[in-house]
């Protein structure tokens, strides 16, 4: 975390100020020490949420947030795994491409194109697959 601060001002029901007021009294911390591990233990608990995971994944591959914004919440490791993993679905495979066209029986077959008969079945099936 950087040193560097923002101001920040919100409403907030009185009787949440309130319980937050007995409560810093009773650590002896201020109010804002209070607010900031409470914001950090929340993050955390969020980054470690299967749900919000998801919905963050879901935002970062539709492009409605960015890589920082990811690594800012995630951490660096797990942003660089995204957008490996949305590197490799944004990549279109190449199709496979024939040269000329399939070689028709006789041309893969050298000649000599088999035919299957039923008569061949029994024989296979006394002597085994590959008798």
């Amino acid at each position: 975390m950087s040193g560097e601060k923002t101001r920040v001002d919100f409403n907030a029901p009185k009787s949440l100020v309130e319980r937050a007021d007995s409560v810093v009294e009773i650590l002896d911390i201020s109010r804002t020490r209070l607010l900031i591990t409470a914001l950090e233990d929340e993050l955390d608990a969020l980054a470690n949420d299967k749900e919000f995971y998801r919905r963050l994944s879901d935002a970062y591959y539709e492009e409605r947030i960015d890589h920082e914004t990811v690594e800012a919440i995630l951490g660096r490791e797990e942003a660089m795994r995204m957008k490996l993993l949305r590197a490799s679905i944004d990549r279109t495979p190449p199709g496979p491409q024939l040269e000329d066209d399939l070689p028709d029986d006789e041309v893969f077959y050298d000649g000599d194109v088999p035919e299957w008969t039923g008569s061949d079945q029994s024989e296979t099936a006394d002597n085994g697959p590959h008798a």
